[in-house]
């Protein structure tokens, strides 16, 4: 495939890069490796395309933007098994998530009806001080391979209604799917350049884009380290950021949790897409009580999870590529090293239909402590390490004794408990008694290194929107 700028199709001027299958290694399709030139051209592009779509009336965008959700609907078994090619995720799992990314699509388009101006009533005669808000610019969304649709979806539909328009650099790993939603989302109606694809490395086109002069906004998911290098380019313009970062996210099981509850939700939420996502479980605290019943459930249902092979089904696809691979081997090893017990999983799945791409199998590591990487570094990958605490404010100090803020979880039938927990742990995001996907409709995003503002609902669009106030003076008619 190439780029998508303008509403066309763009090659670049330089090498191609390959997207490969992760569950056989073969090459899927190749995408230019675009640099400084792609990048300021499809910045132009965006530029150009602002200066119309800023004016169009809020309901004319709306229409618009649920034209493009419908469409995803309708393409969603294109675009997901273009998305299961790239990523590796089973089937079901990539239509599923083209079809939620539509449903947040709609529901900021419902956000922008709702925004409204001020006008202050304590203004002297013949004045009028009126609060409204401008959409920010030219946005560069830049997006990780794991959820590549969803997370473009956080950005491109807000920035969208707010009336900005958006230059998209995806993953190098899962570029496609990105790539047919703009070609999707033209067709519909979206006028041309108000939705540009880029591909490229991070370090090339990513970084060009990030320090072009035009841009007013980054906004960037992905891990801490590349968010700050992102934060401080901005800075040279002064360009807004949102960032949503890595997380190394706590559960905590009290000693009257139901554990049937806890076992079943951490270990569905942990080893979700392979364990790639930054708000998973990434550690378990148990209270001591409840430690070893808990274990021998997680395990239990651990091993019930089946690996997906090349052209097979099963419950779990391959990591995306070698080096996050290699840090779910690496975390796995230091444990054991360490003396932790793996009490299932640790190492790579080999055997038809896997050699070719990189499997790891849900694995769950007992006696954890907090001189390995499990307990503090995130993962990325589908390993929990659980440690066992003596009481629940043990518990709480060491989840909160960590540069990650993004989400947390607590398991405690006493509500008063249960609750006291949810209000001191630091994070975005905290579940009480289940674990649910992040809902569309409220703030997503972390404290501390996981991240600065926040995503989704009318809180996302706001994060496109700049205050402007007016002030305007009349001769009062006598």
């Amino acid at each position: 495939m190439e780029m998508f700028v303008g509403g066309k199709w763009v090659s670049g001027s330089g090498a191609r890069m390959p997207v490969t299958d992760p569950r056989s290694g073969a090459e899927v399709d190749t995408v230019p490796e675009g640099g400084a030139a792609e990048a300021d051209a499809a910045v132009l592009s965006a530029a150009a395309a602002f200066e119309d779509w800023r004016q169009v009336p809020m309901a004319e965008r709306v229409r618009v933007v649920k034209a493009c959700a419908t469409a995803m609907r309708d393409a969603a078994a294109e675009v997901g098994a273009l998305l299961h090619r790239e990523l590796g995720r089973p089937l079901a799992a990539c239509t599923g998530e083209i079809a939620r990314s539509a449903d947040l699509l709609d529901i900021y388009a419902e956000e922008g009806l709702r925004l409204q101006a001020t006008m202050a009533l304590g203004s002297g005669a013949g004045e009028k001080t009126v609060v409204t808000r401008d959409p920010v610019g030219v946005v560069v969304a830049i997006t990780p391979f794991n959820y590549p649709v969803t997370l473009l979806m956080f950005k491109l539909g807000a920035a969208l209604v707010a009336g900005c328009t958006v230059v998209a650099k995806p993953a190098e790993d899962t570029p496609l799917s990105t790539l047919k939603l703009a070609e999707l989302f033209h067709a519909a109606g979206l006028p041309a350049g108000c939705f540009n694809v880029v591909t490229g490395t991070g370090r090339g086109i990513g970084a060009a884009l990030v320090e072009h002069p035009v841009p007013r906004k980054v906004a960037f998911t992905g891990g801490t380290a590349a968010g700050k290098a992102i934060a401080a380019a901005a800075m040279g313009t002064l360009k807004r950021v949102t960032l949503e970062l890595g997380g190394q996210s706590a559960a905590i099981v009290c000693a009257d949790a139901d554990l049937e509850t806890a076992a079943s939700a951490i270990v569905r939420h942990g080893f979700a897409n392979s364990g790639q996502f930054c708000y998973r479980v990434n550690r378990v605290y148990a209270d001591r009580a409840v430690y070893k019943p808990l274990l021998d459930l997680m395990r239990e249902k651990a091993r019930a999870l089946t690996m997906a092979p090349a052209g097979g089904e099963g419950d779990l696809g391959p990591m995306v590529n070698e080096k996050i691979f290699a840090n779910s081997v690496l975390q796995s090893d230091d444990a054991r090293a360490k003396g932790a017990r793996i009490l299932t999983g640790g190492a790579r799945v080999t055997g038809d239909g896997f050699d070719g791409g990189f499997y790891f199998p849900p694995t769950l590591i007992a006696d954890a402590t907090h001189d390995m990487l499990i307990l503090t570094e995130e993962t990325f990958g589908p390993v929990i390490g659980v440690c066992p605490v003596d009481g629940p404010f043990e518990a709480l100090r060491h989840a909160n004794a960590s540069r990650y803020g993004l989400a947390g979880f607590v398991f405690a039938r006493d509500l008063a408990l249960g609750l006291t927990l949810c209000e001191r742990m630091e994070a975005g995001s905290v579940w009480l008694n289940d674990i649910q996907r992040s809902s569309h409709h409220v703030p997503f995003g972390g404290m501390k290194q996981s991240g600065l503002g926040r995503e989704k609902g009318r809180y996302g669009v706001e994060r496109y929107l700049e205050y402007k106030t007016m002030y305007l003076s009349y001769e009062v008619p006598t």
